[in-house]
C-alpha cells in the first residue's frame, strides 16, 4: 500500500458527506451560537463553491439569526444590492441591483448563484420585517466611487462640507486610474493625497452627532454608510501608494481594512451584538498564521478576526481536485472557462481526491493531532487569473490546514461559475453538458 493510499484511507475514515440537507444540519449544528462565520473558496469562478456558500448562509439566517452579509465586494457596489433586498431602491430586480459591478472580475458577483441569492434576500426581507438581512462590501478598490458617494452624502445634508470635500478629493483629480495615483505619488512624482483624505475622515468623525441630525429618517445609516466610504478612500489611498512598495505590505492594508469594516458592521448594527457571515477567498479567510504567508510578513481577515473575537469564529474552507473554473488569462482580461488541472503530488487536493468520495468535509477542529492533516502540503489558490502553465509557483503554498481552517469542505469535480454575461471565449470554452463523466 502507498503511502498516499494509506493516508488517505486515514482521511476517509474523518470525512463525513456534504451532499444532502442533513449534512448541511451537521455543519449548522457545529457552528453553535458562534457571532462571526468566515466562508470561503479555492477560486472566484467555481459554481459550486457559490451554491454550497449561498445555501450555508441561508440557513444561517434562517436558523441562527444571522443578519449581516460581508463580501469581497467593493462598499458602494455591494451598497446598492442592501438597498434593494431592503426595498429602498427603484431597481426591478436582482439583476439591476448588481448592475454597479461593472469593473473586472464582473463575474465574481454578477453570476447566476449571486443573482438568485439576492432574490432569495429580498423575499426573506419581505416577509420578515423585524428580522431584516443587510448586504455589505469590504474591499477597498472602489476609490473614485467612494468619493462619488461621500460627495453626493454631503450635497444633500451640508453643501458647505461638500465644497469642503471637494476641496481635499481634487487631489485625486489628474488620476482616473487609482494605480497611476499610486505610481506617481510613491515614486515622487506627485503630492500624496494622504493628509487630505485623513482630514475629510476626521472631520465625518468630529461632526457625526451634527450630520446625523440633518439627514431625517435614516439618518444614522446614512451617516454610517458616507463615513465607511470616507475611511475607504483613506485606506486605498494608502494602499495604492503601497502597491509599488512591496506585497506584503499592500496586502496586509487591504485585510487590515476588510477585518476593519466587519468590526465597524458589527459594532454599528445591533450594538455589537449581531451575527455576521464573510464571503470572501480562502486565502483571505483561513488563518494565514498557519500558511507560507505568515512566513513572508503577511497576515489576513481569518488571522485577525480569531485574534479580536477567538472561540466566537468558524473558519470553513473549500477545495477541489479538477474540473472548469471560470478565470481570466490576465486582469482585466476577457472571462474564460479554463480546465483545472488535476491537484499536484503533495498537496491537500490530491489527498483528498484518493479518498474516493466525491463530496465530503472533515472538522479538523475536531481532529487537530490527526498527522494526515497536520501538513505541511501543498494547497492550491485560484484568484480571477488561472495560469496553469506555471501552476505550482503561481497557485500553490504549503499550509497546515488542521489550524487554517474549523472545516474544509471538499468537492472533488466543479464546474465553472456561470456568469451573467458570458463572453464568446467563455462560451466557446464550454464543455458537453455530460462533462466529466465522459472523461
Amino acid at each position: 500500500m502507498s503511502r498516499l493510499t494509506e493516508d488517505a484511507a486515514h482521511v476517509a475514515a474523518l470525512a463525513h458527506p456534504f451532499s444532502t440537507s442533513a449534512d448541511y444540519d451537521r455543519l449548522i449544528d457545529a457552528i453553535g451560537d458562534r457571532h462571526v462565520v468566515l466562508i470561503g473558496e479555492a477560486s472566484h469562478g467555481t459554481q459550486e463553491f457559490y451554491e454550497a456558500r449561498a445555501e450555508l448562509t441561508k440557513r444561517l439566517i434562517d436558523q441562527k439569526g444571522f443578519r449581516i452579509i460581508a463580501l469581497e465586494a467593493d462598499w458602494p457596489d455591494a451598497l446598492r444590492v442592501h438597498r434593494y433586498v431592503h426595498g429602498a431602491t427603484d431597481d426591478a430586480d436582482a439583476n439591476a441591483a448588481l448592475g454597479d459591478f461593472k469593473r473586472f472580475p464582473q463575474w465574481m458577483w454578477r453570476n447566476t448563484v449571486v443573482l438568485e441569492f439576492v432574490e432569495w434576500l429580498q423575499k426573506w426581507n419581505a416577509a420578515h420585517e423585524r428580522a431584516q438581512v443587510g448586504v455589505y462590501g469590504m474591499d477597498l478598490y472602489s476609490l473614485h466611487a467612494s468619493i462619488s458617494s461621500v460627495l453626493r452624502y454631503l450635497d444633500n445634508v451640508d453643501p458647505a462640507a461638500a465644497r469642503r470635500a471637494r476641496e481635499r478629493y481634487a487631489c485625486f483629480d489628474h488620476f482616473s486610474d487609482p494605480q497611476l495615483y499610486g505610481y506617481a505619488a510613491g515614486a515622487g512624482m506627485a503630492e500624496p493625497c494622504e493628509d487630505e483624505v485623513v482630514e475629510q475622515l476626521m472631520e465625518f468623525r468630529r461632526r457625526a452627532g451634527e450630520l446625523a441630525r440633518r439627514n431625517g429618517h435614516g439618518a444614522q445609516a446614512e451617516l454610517f454608510y458616507a463615513e465607511q466610504n470616507a475611511r475607504l478612500i483613506a485606506n486605498a489611498e494608502r494602499y495604492y501608494r503601497s502597491m509599488f512598495g512591496g506585497r506584503a505590505s499592500s496586502w496586509n492594508l487591504r485585510d487590515e481594512h476588510m477585518a476593519g469594516t466587519i468590526q465597524s458592521l458589527m459594532s454599528f448594527l445591533d450594538g455589537g451584538g449581531s451575527k455576521i457571515v464573510v464571503w470572501a477567498h480562502n486565502s483571505h479567510l483561513g488563518d494565514a498564521r498557519a500558511t507560507e504567508m505568515s512566513e513572508r510578513g503577511e497576515l489576513n481577515v481569518g488571522q485577525l478576526v480569531r485574534e479580536k473575537f477567538g472561540d466566537d469564529t468558524f473558519l470553513i474552507g473549500f477545495s477541489t481536485y479538477s474540473g472548469t473554473v471560470t478565470a481570466a488569462d490576465d486582469w482585466d482580461a476577457p472571462a474564460d472557462r479554463k480546465r483545472v488541472r488535476p491537484g499536484l503530488p503533495g498537496s491537500y487536493e490530491e489527498l483528498f481526491h484518493a479518498v474516493g468520495v466525491p463530496r465530503f468535509c472533515i472538522y479538523l477542529s475536531d481532529h487537530s493531532d490527526a498527522p494526515e492533516l497536520r501538513g505541511p502540503l501543498l494547497e492550491r489558490a485560484i484568484g480571477v487569473i488561472y495560469r496553469p502553465d506555471t501552476e505550482r509557483w503561481s497557485h500553490y503554498f504549503h499550509a497546515h490546514i488542521h489550524r487554517q481552517f474549523d472545516v474544509i469542505i471538499h468537492l472533488d469535480q466543479t464546474r465553472a461559475l456561470q456568469p451573467l454575461e458570458r463572453t464568446p471565449k467563455w462560451s466557446e470554452g464550454e464543455l458537453p453538458e455530460t462533462y466529466p463523466s465522459t472523461l
